[in-house]
């Protein structure tokens, strides 16, 4: 499992990610789903995710819809139209963020000229 300083910047971008590709998604299928994809390297806790998705609705990126199993209440998150366009935008940005780790980290010869 990867440390929370590895992960803390990136946390946001995966889950925007996620629910971008799906219809819709709740806390508990996401963070499960997190853990699938990443062999259990990355791991969000309920403590790291709710926090990230409140602030992701409040920022209108996310929208909720609640649907009512038996007596319980499932509150599901949906990319908005602006929330797409800024999948779109931190995608690019992550993998460009990746290509330059790749650098750094694997390539002892490059050279490096970051302004494309």
């Amino acid at each position: 499992m990867y440390s929370k300083e590895l992960t803390k910047g990136t946390l946001q971008p995966i889950i925007l990610k996620l629910i971008s590709e799906s219809d819709k998604m709740y806390g508990y299928e996401i963070t499960q789903k997190v853990k699938e994809i990443t062999q259990g390297k990355i791991d969000i806790s309920e403590g790291a995710l709710y926090p990230i998705l409140h602030r992701m609705e409040a920022e209108k990126i996310l929208d909720t819809e609640k649907v009512y199993i038996g007596k319980r209440v499932r509150k599901y998150y949906k990319v908005t139209d602006s929330g797409k366009k800024a999948a779109i935008k931190v995608t690019a940005e992550l993998n460009d963020f990746i290509e330059t780790l790749s650098v750094i980290f694997n390539d002892k010869k490059a050279v490096y000229d970051f302004n494309g």
